[in-house]
């Protein structure tokens, strides 16, 4: 009796989903809880794996856009088993200490290329047009990585009867489409959402860095050898931004409906750049955390968001967001709301320069300065309020020791 392949629901917002790369193909042999195929939603890709043992048959391609519950595709369990039917690797049960993901993914990709390739390697060579089988692979018996993708310039590593002599290659004005991701899709509606329907206003001030990075640089390595973890700025920043919600509650709200929702808590979204695109996972009850928990979330949320194990729970629920484009180099930008949230702080490069020095009034002096911008909506925050916040984060960061108090 044939057992249909259904897509299960990933959460309450999500109700259309794409469908990524079958793993294994039509009238292949499969056994229950090898990996199927890879589903796509606006917020995660979830590994599929097949509900029963017996003979695959397709009926849906990868890039449809299907709704929760569609089928795609049926198992028949009555089907006798191929003498040749290689043993697969089953999907390792999520108690196993050692397996992970990461290890479930590259395991599943080897039997169907003759190159022992990774399959989110593999997706980033087709988005990025490098051609996989012309990449030197670093990992473990020469299978290629995704860092091994990213180090190849698009068309460096093309074959040869791809390359355009020299003469000609002025006369090329080629172009290509790419199909946007869910997850792009995704992002896309949310900003142009939240450009629509909230009165957004920027504000900007600024901050000498010198007491912090003197007290991180005082401490890291008691602090890595302590916690097993480094200590970063964004656990500063993220102490800073609770002490000043507290402090200003209504830059931690958010409207719905005809009333205002505040918390008495700060679920601290912190936005990551993936492949993929931008996602913002969530730290959760940050204002109960310590600075050690702090790196250590954070650490770990990264880690899943580049490889691409964010779950919806990692990734709903924010109150407010921190994003940091001086990791990028960024000077100065007026970072969009996180719908439904009423705040962002965005952070930027560390650059010297000089100001009034506040210990001789009347000298310059170089100092480590980064601005601050905070976007807000207008509807709930006031402009003394959104200022107030920024000149609060400000004094917490230019004095850390404020933030060992409840202020």
């Amino acid at each position: 009796m044939p057992v249909d392949i259904v897509i299960p629901s990933l959460g309450e917002s999500i109700t259309e989903v794409r469908l990524g790369r079958w793993h294994r193909s039509e009238g292949d042999w499969v056994e229950k809880d090898e990996l199927l195929v890879e589903i796509e939603s606006d917020k995660v890709t979830q590994e599929f794996p097949s509900p029963a043992a017996g003979v695959l048959h397709i009926t849906e391609q990868e890039g449809a856009d299907l709704p929760v519950g569609a089928s795609i595709g049926a198992v028949d369990t009555e089907a006798e088993k191929p003498a040749s039917a290689a043993e697969p690797e089953a999907a390792p049960s999520t108690s196993d200490p050692v397996s992970t993901p990461a290890a479930r993914v590259e395991d599943a990709t080897e039997a169907a290329s003759p190159k022992r390739v990774t399959p989110l390697a593999r997706k980033v060579a087709r988005d990025r047009g490098v051609d996989i089988d012309s990449v030197p692979g670093t990992g473990l018996h020469g299978k290629i990585m995704k860092s091994d993708v990213l180090s190849v310039t698009p068309g460096e590593a093309a074959p040869p009867d791809a390359i355009i002599a020299a003469g000609d290659a002025t006369m090329q004005r080629g172009e290509r489409r790419v199909r946007m991701s869910k997850l792009r899709q995704r992002i896309a509606e949310r900003l142009v959402h939240a450009q629509r329907t909230a009165a957004m206003l920027t504000t900007f001030n600024e901050a000498d860095m010198s007491h912090v990075i003197a007290l991180r640089n005082s401490h890291k390595e008691e602090f890595n050898d302590r916690f097993g973890v480094k200590l970063g700025f964004m656990s500063f920043f993220i102490k800073a931004a609770v002490s000043a919600l507290h402090k200003y509650p209504l830059v931690n709200a958010f409207i719905e409906g005809d009333e205002v929702v505040e918390h008495d808590y700060v679920d601290m979204s912190v936005a990551v750049g993936t492949d993929k695109g931008l996602v913002v996972p969530v730290i959760r009850n940050a204002d109960r955390r310590s600075f050690s928990e702090i790196e250590t979330t954070i650490m770990d949320l990264a880690g899943k968001a580049r490889e691409g194990r964010l779950g919806i729970d990692d990734m709903t629920g924010g109150t407010f967001t921190i994003s940091n484009g001086g990791v990028y180099g960024s000077m100065m930008s007026t970072p969009i709301l996180n719908p439904p949230q009423s705040g962002i702080l965005g952070l930027h490069r560390i650059q010297n320069r000089p100001i009034e020095d506040p210990d001789n009034p009347g000298q310059i002096a170089l100092r480590p300065m980064m601005y601050l911008a905070l976007s807000y909506d207008h509807r709930i925050v006031d402009g003394s309020e959104a200022v107030g916040f920024l000149v609060h984060l400000k004094q917490c960061i230019e004095h850390p020791e404020r933030l060992l108090l409840d202020m």
